[in-house]
């Protein structure tokens, strides 16, 4: 198996203030808010054909990441983007597993998610230096 990927599916970053936030990605760079989580703080923006998902650190995701990035110059408690979603082909579930598992991964198991292209079938790995990688196969829009 070969993983292609397609391009970029979204990114989620983790943040303090909801309506800032808001204010930022839609009101001065365009994107619109396509779904609300408000159970979860997750708030999905579309952005051209990808997405940016804002997780507030006081909701049941943000609190998984620890704390806020105290400031821009460096001094940073917690991480600010939780993970970010590759859209591959082809995706094999099960091939996928054994692919990653064979290069010393420890993939998730699969399991459907929401992402840009909607609901699809996913799974996460972890970088090297232990940065989140999500790769989503087809989504139904």
């Amino acid at each position: 198996m070969k993983i292609a990927p397609l391009g970029l599916d979204h990114i989620v970053l983790r943040i303090a203030d909801l309506d800032r936030s808001i204010a930022f990605y839609c009101d001065i760079l365009g994107c619109v808010m396509d779904r609300r989580r408000d159970d979860l703080g997750l708030y999905h923006l579309r952005a051209g054909s990808a997405q940016i998902d804002l997780v507030t650190l006081d909701g049941p995701l943000g609190q998984r990441g620890g704390g806020a990035s105290t400031d821009h110059l460096g001094a940073v408690d917690g991480p600010n983007m939780d993970h970010f979603c590759l859209r591959i082909d082809p995706f094999d579930g099960p091939a996928l597993l054994d692919y990653l598992r064979g290069h010393g991964l420890e993939p998730e198991e699969i399991a459907q998610r929401y992402g840009a292209g909607g609901e699809g079938p996913s799974t996460y790995i972890r970088d090297p230096d232990g940065n989140t990688v999500e790769l989503k196969g087809p989504g139904t829009a």
